[in-house]
């Protein structure tokens, strides 16, 4: 006998089963879907110093996932500003968090053929997180793929979801990172040729 074994042990009960969260289609990608993927493989911007490409589009029964990589190489910048960089490259929000507007950050922005537009700085630094509230479409959320750093380069990854599926005509694709030089610039994809991939997607259940 232990001192603990004097008490009652108390009934634990049925335990409560969480909801799974699916994000609204606005928000991300459906997860039961395997996507068709349509090789791209165009640069949006090339420079000396920096180098960033859209390699391909994964397309979703509902949207689009573009495939994003950039490069930033280091020129003349001494180590302070090498460091700078550095803190510019890894921690975008500081900008935020002092409430001011990061117009010199990495945006991105699409144009559908019928001339509506999206951009990911309309939502600021939150984006669609804890809305519930459908928008009005086209709407374009970035999410970072993550970055690595070297005495002399910089390298990171995302990944843009465009929702809904783009109509039939150009759509322009748009980026602009004024802290690493990049001014504003454009590709042009075949908004058709993405919206016809959907028929190649495939779902995991039948039910999904």
């Amino acid at each position: 006998m232990t001192f603990f074994q004097d008490f009652p042990i108390p009934a634990s009960g049925p335990r409560p089963s969480a909801p799974r969260f699916e994000p609204p289609p606005w928000a991300a990608p459906p997860s039961y879907e395997l996507p068709a993927v349509v090789h791209v493989g165009k640069f949006l911007h090339h420079s000396p110093a920096m180098v960033m490409a859209l390699r391909s589009a994964e397309v979703f029964s509902t949207g689009c996932s573009l495939n994003l990589s950039w490069i930033i190489r280091r020129g003349e910048e001494d180590e302070d500003d090498w460091a700078d960089k550095h803190a510019l490259f890894f921690q975008p929000g500081m900008r935020l968090r002092r409430g001011t507007v990061p117009f010199s950050g990495l945006m991105f922005g699409v144009q559908f053929a019928d001339g509506s537009k999206a951009s990911t700085g309309a939502r600021g630094p939150h984006g669609f997180m804890g809305s519930t509230e459908e928008p009005e479409p086209p709407t374009l959320v970035l999410n970072n793929g993550g970055g690595s750093g070297a005495p002399d380069e910089l390298a990171g990854s995302g990944t843009l979801w465009l929702w809904p599926l783009p109509p039939a005509g150009d759509l322009r694709l748009v980026a602009q990172w004024i802290d690493f030089g990049m001014e504003e610039s454009s590709i042009t994809l075949d908004g058709g040729q993405l919206r016809q991939a959907a028929a190649g997607v495939q779902r995991f259940w039948p039910e999904k």
